[in-house]
């Protein structure tokens, strides 16, 4: 198996380096950066592009270890035993099994993602360390081991909003997604929008790397955010010349909502705009 990107998705030479070196190594990619940089997107589009069905696991802040594994649904037990049923002497009826476990007993290879798993507790990489090194765990209810039938190619994403542990990190390779620099950014947008016109998206390309350079923004635009504006762009037929300026100086864009998420980012951004004029 070797990724070599898609159609769909433009992977620099140094993404596709580090997905193939994970699945050369069999250790979990851990992919880290900006939110709206792709990282979820990766393991779907690497998880077609090989041919793999992807269980995708989405970490919460509420998210536990065990919910990934399995989990003994004792209620339902009881409440089945005070009605009766003949399936309470089976305890595994009362097993649910979590995406680590419905990916070690597929039958043929998957993907799986782990994603944002930097939203919950910092106990919970500890607490898969040995499921993910091993690929095995123990079933208590049942008194049975599940072990993986093949390696599952493993993504981990994180926004790094939390510093994951040091025995962590040791079982994966590490790749940080860079913001893409403006060719890389054009490659995007030409996937999504592939007859834009040129004026437009250069136009628009430079109003966007300009308020991403605006320093004491808390949230700077991503690529998602990027796509989101040039639709809304297209949608409403803005003219090429409300994102242009004559003396080149930075202004507020029209639809500037799809870009700026925050009303102190928005704030900062207009008395930036102000502060220019005055100077005119």
């Amino acid at each position: 198996m070797k990724f070599q990107g898609t159609q769909d998705y433009v992977a620099t030479p140094d993404l596709m380096l580090a997905v193939n070196a994970a699945i050369t190594l069999k250790r979990p990619l851990l992919v880290k950066g900006e939110p709206g940089t792709g990282k979820t997107l990766l393991a779907e589009e690497v998880a077609k592009a090989l041919d793999l069905p992807l269980l995708q696991w989405h970490v919460k802040s509420t998210t536990k270890a065990q919910q990934g594994l399995y989990e003994y649904d004792a209620v339902s037990r009881l409440r089945d035993s005070q009605l009766g049923d003949d399936k309470v002497r089976d305890i595994g009826n009362y097993i649910v099994k979590g995406t680590l476990w419905q990916a070690f007993a597929s039958d043929t290879p998957v993907a799986l993602l782990i994603d944002e798993i930097d939203k919950a507790d910092i106990e919970f990489p500890n607490d898969l360390l040995r499921e993910l090194d091993r690929m095995e765990f123990y079933v208590y209810e049942t008194r049975e081991w599940v072990r993986a039938k093949h390696r599952p190619l493993v993504f981990i994403t994180s926004n790094n909003e939390k510093e994951l542990p040091d025995a962590f990190l040791r079982r994966c390779f590490f790749h940080y997604i860079k913001f893409p620099e403006a060719d890389t950014m054009q490659a995007i947008v030409d996937v999504h929008f592939p007859h834009l016109k040129k004026e437009l998206l250069a136009a628009a390309l430079k109003t966007f790397y300009d308020v991403r350079k605006l320093p004491g923004l808390k949230k700077k635009p991503s690529t998602s955010e990027l796509i989101d504006w040039l639709k809304l762009l297209l949608a409403e037929d803005i003219p090429l010349e409300a994102l242009q300026t004559q003396d080149e100086k930075v202004a507020i864009p029209p639809l500037v909502g799809a870009l700026l998420k925050n009303e102190q980012d928005l704030t900062l951004f207009e008395k930036l705009v102000y502060m220019q004029s005055r100077n005119r």
